[in-house]
C-alpha cells in the first residue's frame, strides 16, 4: 500500500499544504458558557399583593428587567435579556429565563409597581461538552 502521509488534501489560503499535525490550528478553544450567555437565571414573578400576574404587570417587569430600571427610575440596575417565558397570565406565578451577568433585584416593586421577582435558579458558567 502506498504511503500517503505526506500527501496534502487541505491547503491554506497561501497554497501551502496542511499536514495532519497542523489541522488543529484553526480549532476554536472551548470557553465557559452555555451557548446563550455566560449565566442563566430563572426568576418567578408574582403580581400585586403576591397574586396572579396581569399582562400589564408582566409587560412592566419584562420592560424593567431588559432596560435595567426600577419602577420610575431609568437605568439604575443591571439589565438582563429575557430568553424565555413560562406560565399563563392571570392564572398564577410566571417564570422568566434571563441571561446576564448582573444582580437581579428582588425587592417588591423594583421592576414594576407592586410586583415581586424572586430568583428560583442560577446557572453560572456552564461548560460545553467537548
Amino acid at each position: 500500500m502506498a504511503d500517503l502521509s505526506s500527501f496534502h488534501q487541505t491547503y491554506d489560503n497561501a497554497g501551502t499544504g496542511i499536514d495532519a499535525s497542523y489541522l488543529d490550528a484553526n480549532k476554536k478553544a472551548i470557553s465557559p458558557g452555555n451557548g446563550i450567555a455566560g449565566r442563566t437565571v430563572i426568576v418567578s414573578v408574582l403580581g400585586t399583593d403576591d397574586t396572579n400576574v396581569t399582562q400589564a404587570e408582566l409587560d412592566g417587569v419584562i420592560r424593567g428587567i431588559t432596560y435595567g430600571e426600577t419602577a420610575g427610575s431609568p437605568a439604575t440596575t443591571d439589565a438582563f435579556t429575557v430568553v424565555g417565558v413560562s406560565g399563563t397570565v392571570a392564572s398564577g406565578t410566571m417564570y422568566l429565563m434571563l441571561n446576564g451577568t448582573g444582580t437581579v433585584q428582588t425587592t417588591k416593586g423594583d421592576y414594576h409597581t407592586a410586583t415581586t421577582v424572586a430568583v428560583v435558579a442560577n446557572f453560572d458558567g456552564l461548560q460545553p461538552t467537548s
